[in-house]
């Protein structure tokens, strides 16, 4: 399995990562994306250190207001480590409007042109916000991307698979009021299906309400089987098919380090 969006830096796992990632392994997963927000470096130091864990670079909307010409140059340099295979999680916030809502268009649009000029794929946010942002992907987006833990209904896949975006369920998928959620991933095509966590956030039962890893990652895949009515291991096997295929600039890159040892952080 591949945990395509996990945010491993940061408080909540600063003193046991390298026992999450022991436990990651154990469960199968065998590489986590980690997702560079805050800090626009945080997660390629972090994917610098450890074998399994691969980067992407972006500014969430939620950061939006403090973005800077300085900031796309350090996005610029920070693309070429081979670790960065994708840009994200940018697009549109209006639940906590911690940037004014203009400001978050204007540097959604930047980041999505920048991230077709790094040919990187896009990892897509989205919260109260979803016209806005598909009127935004088909004016100024026609590359590979995804909806990051994808929450709307039937109605809302179909037109983000119009859009040739690919689907990542996590753990809302195997909450008791995630109906329409589990009937959306239903309809999703096998070649545009992934699986995530958001790790630390959004635990899939059993674990809802403690901190998320990438090891809970297994009950998602037992759920999303259980919806589309095939296996545990046709699910873990066509998600990383259809991860390795969207982040083709670093397969070769993927496919030596998936297997190895997790490394320590260099002092």
């Amino acid at each position: 399995m591949i945990d395509s969006h996990c945010h491993l830096d940061g408080p909540k796992f600063a003193h046991d990562l390298d026992a999450v990632l022991d436990r990651a392994a154990e469960a199968g997963v065998t590489r986590m994306l980690s997702i560079g927000t805050g800090q626009i470096d945080c997660a390629v130091r972090l994917a610098d250190h450890y074998a399994p864990v691969f980067a992407t670079v972006g500014v969430h909307p939620h950061d939006a207001a403090e973005a800077t010409s300085k900031t796309v140059d350090d996005i610029r340099a920070l693309a070429r480590n081979p670790k960065v295979i994708a840009f994200g999680e940018i697009g549109l916030d209006y639940h906590y409007d911690y940037s004014p809502r203009e400001v978050q268009k204007d540097v959604f649009v930047e980041q999505l042109r920048l991230a077709r000029d790094l040919k990187l794929p896009v990892i897509i946010h989205t919260r109260e916000a979803w016209a806005d942002t598909i009127a935004t992907l088909r004016e100024h987006w026609t590359g590979p991307g995804i909806m990051h833990c994808f929450t709307g209904d039937s109605a809302q896949a179909r037109e983000a698979l119009e859009l040739g975006f690919s689907l990542a369920f996590g753990g809302v998928l195997t909450f008791n009021t995630a109906a329409q959620v589990r009937e959306a991933a239903a309809i999703v095509p096998d070649d545009r299906l992934l699986i995530e966590t958001d790790a630390p956030f959004l635990a899939p039962i059993p674990w809802r309400g403690k901190r998320n890893e990438p090891s809970f990652m297994v009950q998602t895949v037992r759920k999303l089987a259980e919806v589309r009515g095939t296996t545990a291991e046709h699910i873990a096997q066509i998600t990383t098919d259809n991860f390795n295929r969207l982040t083709a600039k670093n397969a070769v890159s993927a496919a030596t380090l998936s297997t190895a040892p997790h490394s320590p952080p260099t002092p």
